[in-house]
């Protein structure tokens, strides 16, 4: 194998290497939104202390806050091994390609200064002129001017490769310096995590001296998520009407039976999305489906929830996660403005709503925007269901 071959395929290898500047790149929009989730939970957070709302309201936000910067840790953790990783591997390769560059000139010195020793063009003519003939002499010269030629070539070749050779130096160093700042990062949002970490501890101890009053509180949340549960249950009735699966109970036209034709095809079309739909809107999960344990007073009974709390910038639009039909529009007690969507036997629920800019009996599709988010005593979070018929599902293992 040539050398300069080598020399192209060690440089090929080094900057083909997936786990430098491509992971990255890979892991920028992740980064930014992890980021971005956990300026807006600090955001929600401090208006909550402003507020003195309850402890367990600050605990959950600081929860999800420091649940988003250990994912942020962990990322940063693993892009900075990839980092020395990729530093390492290529200057080892480097060094193994300056040696051959080294070999390379060193050999090609030797030639150049033979050749300036014996540059006296007399001597050329003469080896050329001692030809036995006139073959040996036009092959002879023909060697000759090859020789120069690949002279000048090999010279240039090495020039060349030494060019890429610092580029490739230059990249490393940047690299290096990526990996400073990864370090210098990573320090800061420890310090942060330890930070929150202490205040959790403060909120823990203040939730375990006021039991009595915090269990007060969510007696009344108990009461407005059963509320909200049986308007939902409700809601979902009306619009799958009365037969809808099974041919009995009664609707809400007077007494007389109805039937409320399900759009099949879409259920099936939203069904097979399942894992695939959008997210109504960008922000971090701090509530989760189903019946999540106290952090404080482990053996007390939480409210079971049928979707997910989404922490949200102030006003955030909130989108329809597929094509559908508004059934309605109502206003819950601890939930603001509620929005129904129907997707044939599938139903997707939007509280919290500050402003609606939809109405009852509108198709929509899927994106378009539904609404803007409010602010509350809990801050700013979109509360959302999705519904199978009359089955609550977790909405997580719907969405993308």
């Amino acid at each position: 194998m040539k050398t300069s071959t080598v020399i192209a395929c060690a440089l090929l290898l080094c900057l083909s290497l997936p786990s430098g500047a491509q992971s990255i790149n890979s892991k920028r929009d992740r980064k930014a939104r992890l980021e971005k989730d956990i300026k807006v939970l600090e955001g929600q957070l401090s208006e909550a202390t402003r507020r003195s709302n309850s402890a367990a309201t600050q605990l959950e936000l600081l929860h999800a806050q420091s649940e988003a910067r250990r994912e942020l840790l962990s990322d940063s953790e693993r892009e900075l091994s990839n980092v020395t990783d990729s530093i390492r591997v290529c200057r080892k390769n480097l060094a193994a390609v300056q040696s051959r560059l080294d070999t390379m000139s060193y050999y090609y010195g030797r030639l150049v200064r033979n050749a300036y020793k014996n540059r006296d063009s007399r001597l050329w003519y003469m080896y050329i002129l001692a030809s036995e003939n006139l073959g040996q002499g036009m092959r002879r010269y023909g060697y000759l001017r090859q020789l120069s030629s690949q002279m000048n070539t090999q010279g240039r070749k090495i020039r060349a490769e030494r060019e890429r050779l610092e580029s490739e130096k230059a990249r490393l160093d940047s690299l290096q310096a990526e990996a400073k700042k990864l370090r210098d990062e990573r320090a800061g949002e420890l310090n942060k995590l330890r930070k929150e970490e202490e205040k959790s501890r403060s909120l823990v101890a203040q939730l375990q001296k006021d039991r009595r009053n915090y269990q007060n509180q969510l007696s009344g949340k108990r009461r407005e998520v059963e509320a909200l549960n049986r308007e939902i249950e409700r809601m979902i009735r009306d619009a799958m009407g009365d037969g809808a699966g099974s041919g009995k109970g009664k609707g809400n036209t007077g007494g007389k039976k109805t039937s409320t034709k399900i759009d099949q095809a879409l259920s099936n079309e939203f069904s097979s999305n399942k894992g695939k739909l959008p997210w109504p809107a960008e922000g971090r999960v701090v509530s989760h489906f189903g019946r999540n344990p106290h952090p404080v007073y482990t053996k007390l009974e939480m409210p079971f929830n049928n979707g997910v709390g989404i922490a949200l910038d102030k006003e955030a639009p909130v989108k329809a996660v597929f094509n559908g039909v508004v059934k309605q529009i109502v206003v819950i007690p601890g939930y603001n403005q509620c929005i129904l969507v129907q997707h044939g036997a599938y139903f997707t629920f939007y509280c919290k709503m500050g402003s609606v800019a939809v109405k009852a009996g509108e198709k929509v599709k899927t994106g378009q925007i539904l609404g803007h988010v409010a602010t509350g005593p809990d801050g700013t979070q979109l509360h959302f269901q999705l519904w199978n018929g009359r089955e609550p599902q977790d909405p997580e293992k719907w969405l993308r």
